[in-house]
């Protein structure tokens, strides 16, 4: 497990981030979606394919993450790829990954995750990979939550722990977890970000010949 601490977190043009001349790179991107009125909602939901407009939702936060983690996936394909962010064509269907339909170039690294009001998206052009994003909500019952997901050995290690430590551990242990199944193979490395509120991971098939990017935006 490789980490990056908050202090490697960047504040830059969105469009001048990406080392387009390495092909083990990747990116990430997280934005808040709190902060988002209706007014630039609805503007971002302007971007969206018939067939996304088409989803439905049960709640009204798991909509407004929706529009915001499609409008930041479609920025930072816009910021690697050097293309507006609302030419931006994606694909995608309930249970499933979105994946790039225009411009039609090859983009095996594609992942988008969303927890509470923050949202994130990765992308490369040089492997595949999947990211995780948890809120790390010291409320749940972590212990029950790992005994559903984790094997015996993973839970012992987690129990052993001292209290103050376990809860920061366990989402960890998660979002390597859901972001390795997100990725779909064997993982060549996975990269933690330290945040405040959430555990980040990105899990990568290749291993990254330059430190993963990580910027936070504001949408």
């Amino acid at each position: 497990m490789t980490a990056i601490s908050s202090a490697a977190w960047r504040s830059r043009p969105i469009s001048s981030s990406w080392p387009s001349n390495v092909a083990a790179a990747a990116h990430l991107w997280l934005a808040r979606t709190d902060g988002l009125d209706e007014a630039r909602l609805a503007h971002y939901g302007r971007w969206l394919g018939p067939g996304e407009r088409e989803r439905t939702f049960v709640r009204e936060a798991r909509r407004r993450q929706f529009i915001a983690a499609r409008a930041l996936l479609r920025i930072g394909v816009a910021a690697l790829l050097d293309v507006p962010a609302e030419a931006v064509e994606l694909g995608g269907a309930p249970g499933r990954a979105p994946w790039l339909v225009t411009p039609g170039v090859p983009l095996p690294g594609l992942s988008v995750s969303h927890s509470g009001h923050w949202v994130a998206c990765a992308l490369s052009t040089g492997t595949a990979l999947g990211v995780d994003i948890e809120m790390k909500e010291a409320s749940r019952d972590i212990d029950a939550l790992a005994a559903h997901a984790f094997d015996g050995a993973t839970c012992a290690r987690l129990a052993a722990l001292p209290a103050a430590e376990r809860l920061d551990a366990f989402y960890r242990t998660w979002s390597r977890q859901e972001a390795r199944i997100k990725l779909g193979v064997e993982a060549a490395e996975c990269i933690e970000v330290a945040h405040p509120e959430l555990s980040v991971v990105v899990c990568t098939a290749a291993k990254l010949a330059v430190p993963l990017g990580v910027e936070v935006v504001c949408l």
